[in-house]
């Protein structure tokens, strides 16, 4: 290669002095309503998070539904119902068909509220706790034979705990819209 062809490096460059900066241009105008709309939905920008919302959306509701079908039939039903199974447990416990019945009771309100907007918090606090619960009386009382199960089920009810806790925000406009 020839010095006039060669590439020059990067030291080169730098020692160069740098240009004057040319002047700022006007500020266009901004563009009219339809025009933004249509330059967001060309770029993607305007849709993409709220398509991304709306799917996290869909997803929560389906987890609620799941959530509240589970506690409703496969966790409260046999209680309500003292199945021999159900019955068996609680009589281990020595709480005796009392018990069995309002733990049911407890877990069907808390499955109906799951699919209740303005409770949906609620109730995924209030199911985690009884949770707890069960977790504690599976450690202390059957050896931990199926202690896992509890504390599975509370990482979804706390998901959507947080995720509608906005929506709690209603409950407290209940009261006020008297006419």
């Amino acid at each position: 290669m020839s010095e006039t062809t060669a590439p020059t490096s990067r030291a080169a460059t730098s020692t160069a002095p740098a240009p004057a900066p040319a002047p700022a241009p006007a500020p266009a105008p901004a563009p009219a309503p339809a025009t933004a709309a249509v330059t967001a939905s060309a770029s993607g920008t305007g849709t993409k998070g709220r398509a991304r919302s709306r799917r996290a959306r869909i997803s929560l509701g389906a987890l609620q539904i799941v959530l509240a079908l589970f506690f409703a039939v496969a966790s409260a039903l046999p209680k309500l119902i003292a199945h021999p199974s159900a019955a068996e447990s609680f009589e281990t416990l020595g709480w005796g068909s009392a018990g069995m019945y309002t733990i049911g009771a407890l877990e069907l309100a808390g499955a109906i509220g799951l699919v209740i907007p303005a409770l949906a918090s609620v109730a995924g606090v209030s199911l985690s706790a009884l949770m707890v619960g069960a977790f504690i009386t599976q450690v202390a009382v059957f050896d931990g034979e199926y202690a896992a199960t509890p504390l599975i089920l509370m990482v979804p009810l706390l998901v959507i705990a947080w995720a509608r806790r906005e929506d709690v925000a209603g409950l407290t406009r209940l009261p006020r819209r008297t006419a």
